[in-house]
């Protein structure tokens, strides 16, 4: 099972070797400066945005991989049934995604996980709790 955790100045998505395989992605790791907030969704279907890109989408199963959207790309390793661990990304050019999405175990593991994330990252926002719509493309006007 994937995990998410602090590793210097780096946040870390250390992924199994199914997971690895399943993801066609290795280890994913974002500079902490890069971390702009952190939450966690009780629903996990509720982390999953835009449309699948490299990855096994297999619904009420497993969800691990890249997915597109207007804003950027997100990393997820998802188990249904699981709180998700979602920390929101800056764009740069050291950290291409702008969401990781990790299941973890039970809600109390998920809100100690994402409070060491706060704790140990640069400039988080905390204005709200929540996640940040995804941008709406604009219409073409004909």
């Amino acid at each position: 099972m994937a995990r998410i955790f602090v590793d210097g100045d780096d946040l870390v998505v250390h992924l199994s070797w199914r997971e690895k395989a399943a993801a066609r992605h290795g280890h994913v790791r974002a500079p902490l400066t890069a971390v702009s907030r952190v939450t966690v969704e009780p629903d996990w279907w509720r982390a999953l945005r835009g449309v699948p890109q490299r990855g096994v989408w297999i619904p009420e199963t497993w969800c691990v991989g890249t997915r597109s959207h207007p804003a950027g790309m997100d990393f997820v390793a998802i188990r249904p049934g699981r709180p998700v661990v979602c920390v929101e990304l800056r764009a740069s050019s050291s950290a291409p995604l702008s969401l990781l999405g990790v299941s973890v175990p039970t809600r109390a593991e998920a809100t100690a996980t994402a409070q060491s994330i706060c704790g140990k990252a640069p400039n988080i926002d905390t204005s709200t709790p929540w996640r940040q719509p995804l941008p709406v493309p604009e219409e073409n006007s004909s």
